[in-house]
């Protein structure tokens, strides 16, 4: 998934022709893999994206747009003010041309803020937050994983199909958590809502 991502990148850079031309920020296309390399997302992002986003350009042939791409990264330790921190750095002074994977929801709806007046592409294949392609949407932006309405409404669904009716929620407070708990209520609600008004 993680090479169809960078694809995604590099697609993107192409598509837009002499507009892309104009936005690779140098001699050299970069693509920015912040990523947790120490935290609790590290078994699952971490090196392994890195790796991935390597082998997908070397799959493209290494180029786009006729300039070489490299893949930088660094480790967000999944820490919203870091990764904001990061991607400023990366935009504005490294000269990086899209950011992708940003494990974690709260890292990733920092990022966005970053790569959103900047006009820049950020690839999330890390965060499920509802927020990113909801309230907080951005053009630039795409979230290329499940998210927390997905999560929700199938177990939501699951659930009360076999007649559940009660909930209680053990909610960590963090973005994630905190989406999904909301999103997963107010699908049950209605759900529930609909049964009650069709047995009246």
């Amino acid at each position: 998934m993680k090479v169809k991502i960078v694809g995604l990148v590099i697609a993107g850079l192409l598509s837009t022709g002499a507009a892309a031309q104009a936005q690779v920020s140098g001699d050299v296309v970069k693509i920015g893999v912040l990523t947790d390399h120490s935290g609790g997302f590290a078994y699952l992002t971490g090196k392994l994206s890195v790796a991935a986003a390597q082998m997908a350009i070397d799959d493209f042939g290494g180029k786009v747009l006729g300039k070489p791409i490299q893949v930088v990264t660094a480790d967000h330790q999944n820490k919203s003010d870091i990764a904001a921190a990061i991607s400023r750095k990366w935009f504005d002074a490294e000269g990086v041309d899209a950011i992708t994977d940003v494990a974690g929801s709260a890292v990733a709806l920092a990022t966005q803020e970053i790569a959103r007046p900047r006009n820049k592409i950020l690839l999330i294949s890390g965060a499920a937050t509802t927020e990113l392609t909801g309230k907080v949407c951005s053009e630039t932006t795409t979230q290329w994983s499940y998210d927390t309405y997905a999560l929700a409404k199938g177990t939501a669904s699951q659930v009360t199909k076999k007649g559940g009716d009660t909930w209680f929620f053990l909610t960590s407070d963090y973005a994630f958590s905190t989406t999904r708990s909301g999103t997963r209520s107010r699908r049950t609600l209605r759900i529930l809502s609909k049964k009650a008004a069709a047995k009246s």
